[in-house]
């Protein structure tokens, strides 16, 4: 190999890892503030309701938690619609301003002793503003993490998406593991849960730099220069959407149970352990925290894998393991009386959890054409995430204060082996090519274009 040629790739894997580090990174900070939001609530609860019960607490603020999904469809309209009219760059760009703003408010409101119920309203405006936020981000990261990457290596890169987002979420449970070692319970409970929040916003604005300094996907950039006006009118739209209903419905159906599963064992897992198992709110903390690194360590190992056999044997392993051993471990995890068996029982959930969460986001961007893949990820997966993913926790909340709590791991279980028929019937995605997928070059639908499985 020649010494040019062998600058020529380093220079061309340079590029390929700056992709992949700007898109993580951006999306890394969206989901820090989404999951704090989750893993501080029971210590903020307090702040912005009246005396009460402790639960009934938890299910308020969970249930401002699920507000914020139910805005994701809104935010994987519009943001969608600017990713593939304007460019995956500048929905990349919108979000994270969207959240750092967002963070800031949360950082800043009031509680319920001075405003009463303004503070309130104060957190749900945030809310509202971080659904609309990651209901777009989601989508555009998926989309340029797929579109950045060479057609072998689509696995691998996309699963650095649920990579940042855990290590946002590992981030947050790191700070909060500080925070409970060096703050009081009454300083956490009065001031100190509102210090991850400004390292959110602060955080924010660092990845907004980065990300007005990225660069575009080829896959977007060839497309946008061989179209037409009439085709480039369509871009983005509900119309062109509709083109693709399979798809859009394809990606709701397996989303249900994938997201159900995550949310269970990521953002409710450390209430479940402190509230319902027993363990004091630090160990729960420790062993959601120690679980997850495992978890971002998966991610890349399992969507190279998926390059190699393909997308659909992870998700079937995953829908098997999460309907038929959900109910086992949430049963024992409630039983698990200590770090380390939580610890045991938490790994196993994940690593059948990483079935989904390595590769969804590249097995939805390959459903759909360049001119549509960002609204045709974005709209579906926040539907499916507002119907299910949001409101989890507040499900699992509810069948805890009617005395049923296990009826919530059937629950789980449930809406997995409705994805497991999904992933049954669904045809491989590997070997799709993106410039070619979903249809001709109007964006009709054209099935001779599509490798079935």
């Amino acid at each position: 190999m020649g010494q040019g040629q062998a600058q020529g790739q380093s220079q061309g894997q340079s590029q390929h890892w700056k992709k992949i580090w700007v898109g993580s990174a951006g999306n890394m900070v969206e989901w820090f503030d989404w999951f704090v939001y989750a893993s501080f609530a029971t210590y903020f609860a307090g702040s912005f309701f009246p005396e009460g019960n402790d639960t009934a607490k938890l299910m308020n603020t969970a249930g401002i938690f699920a507000v914020g999904f139910f805005m994701r469809p809104v935010g994987g309209w519009l943001l969608g619609r600017v990713g593939d009219r304007r460019g995956r760059k500048t929905a990349l760009t919108l979000t994270v301003s969207l959240m750092s703003a967002s963070a800031v408010l949360i950082a800043v409101a009031p509680t319920y002793a001075v405003a009463g119920y303004g503070g309130v309203a104060v957190l749900l405006v945030a809310r509202l503003l971080q659904g609309l936020s990651v209901g777009g981000e989601y989508a555009a990261s998926a989309t340029y993490l797929t579109e950045a990457s060479a057609p072998g290596r689509r696995g691998f890169a996309s699963s650095f998406q649920y990579v940042s987002m855990t290590a946002g979420q590992i981030l947050g449970l790191g700070i909060q593991i500080i925070l409970q070692r060096t703050l009081t319970s009454g300083e956490l409970h009065s001031w100190g849960w509102r210090i991850p929040f400004v390292v959110g916003a602060l955080g924010a604005a660092v990845i907004f730099y980065l990300r007005r300094n990225m660069l575009e996907t080829e896959a977007y950039e060839e497309e946008t220069d061989e179209e037409s006006d009439d085709q480039a009118s369509e871009r983005g739209t509900i119309r062109a959407l509709l083109r693709h209903k399979r798809e859009a419905f394809l990606v709701i159906a397996l989303t249900m149970g994938g997201t159900v599963a995550y949310y269970t064992y990521t953002t409710y897992l450390t209430k479940y352990l402190s509230n319902s198992a027993g363990l004091p709110k630090q160990t729960a903390t420790l062993v959601s925290f120690c679980a997850l690194i495992v978890f971002a360590c998966l991610q890349p190992l399992a969507g190279a894998l998926s390059d190699r056999i393909g997308r659909r044997p992870l998700l079937i392993t995953f829908a098997v393991g999460s309907t038929f051993l959900t109910v086992p471990i949430m049963t024992m995890l409630r039983q698990a009386g200590s770090f380390w068996p939580a610890l045991g029982l938490s790994l196993l959930a994940l690593v059948v959890v990483t079935g989904y969460t390595s590769i969804n986001a590249c097995v939805k961007a390959e459903l759909f054409p360049t001119g549509v893949r960002s609204l045709g990820v974005a709209l579906p997966y926040a539907i499916a995430n507002a119907l299910f993913g949001g409101t989890a926790e507040y499900v699992a909340l509810w069948f805890k204060k009617s005395g049923l709590e296990s009826g919530f791991y059937w629950y789980v279980a449930g809406c997995a082996a409705v994805s497991l028929v999904v992933y049954l019937t669904m045809r491989e995605t590997r070997d799709i090519d993106l410039k070619r997928v979903g249809g001709t070059p109007d964006g009709r639908p054209d099935a001779d274009k599509v490798p079935a499985s």
